[in-house]
């Protein structure tokens, strides 16, 4: 199995969580990968080759694709996973438009900039791999999460066009929906919601482990492997498909 063996990737968001275990996964089966985040504290502790920008931005857009190409080649995967959540989000009616905006500019417009730098070139070369990392909120939205679920939803439409408009040049393009995964930005919105009702951020967590079959939410490793397998030559049949991995559960 060919894999991704030798494939030059391109993984926002990898500075923790979701993103930064694929980074790890694609490099441990032989990818050269570019690991991006805001952060480059985090992804200096990733000891993979990176890029630090803020992907809200047509700039930072731009110097992501021009340091992975320069560096390491023209870019044969795109796994876009970057994004900001809903903690800070309110019910519709009292929601700032400052957090609308920031939401869609990170969230969406960031992986449409990117897509378009992209995915031009694997059509020119005739192969890649586009991979977002979408939410259970795109199906089912969040309470108080206008943003979030609507960037979410943003993204499955954008997914589907690069599977339309590459599709016949040997490009393919899908999308993970994660549920409850205990990720750093998780945590973040379990500690919101629980000071909100006054409970602790365990007892949070321990509801929401409750939503799925098994009784615990998954775990980052468990996203990057369904992620990893659609960046990979073997997933060439599927293509336009949101995906979900949350344990038989929807939310």
């Amino acid at each position: 199995m060919a894999g991704v063996e030798g494939r030059v990737a391109l993984v926002t968001g990898a500075g923790r969580g979701i993103g930064r275990e694929t980074a790890k996964l694609l490099t441990s089966r032989g990818a050269r990968v570019m690991c991006v985040a805001r952060s480059e504290k985090e992804l200096a502790k990733t000891g993979m080759e990176y890029t630090a920008a803020d992907l809200g931005t047509v700039e930072g857009c731009r110097l992501v694709v021009s340091e992975t190409e320069q560096r390491l080649g023209p870019i044969d995967i795109f796994i876009c996973n970057h994004g900001i959540g809903s903690a800070h989000e309110r019910v519709i009616w009292e929601q700032d438009r400052r957090t609308w905006e920031e939401t869609m500019r990170i969230n969406l417009d960031g992986p449409f900039h990117l897509s378009q730098l992209v995915v031009r070139g694997m059509v020119e070369r005739g192969y890649g791999r586009v991979v977002y990392t979408s939410s259970t909120a795109a199906q089912t939205a969040e309470h108080a999460g206008c943003a979030y679920n609507s960037s979410k939803s943003g993204l499955l439409g954008l997914m589907r066009s690069v599977s339309q408009d590459g599709g016949g040049f040997g490009v393919t393009s899908n999308a993970v929906l994660p549920g409850w995964v205990r990720t750093e930005m998780a945590e973040r919105s379990a500690r919101s919601e629980a000071e909100q009702r006054r409970i602790t951020a365990e007892e949070v967590w321990q509801e929401r482990a409750a939503l799925y079959p098994p009784g615990r939410v998954a775990t980052p490793l468990e996203v990057a492997e369904m992620i990893a397998f659609l960046a990979s030559e073997e997933s060439s049949g599927v293509s336009g498909q949101s995906i979900t991995v949350a344990l038989g559960g929807s939310l």
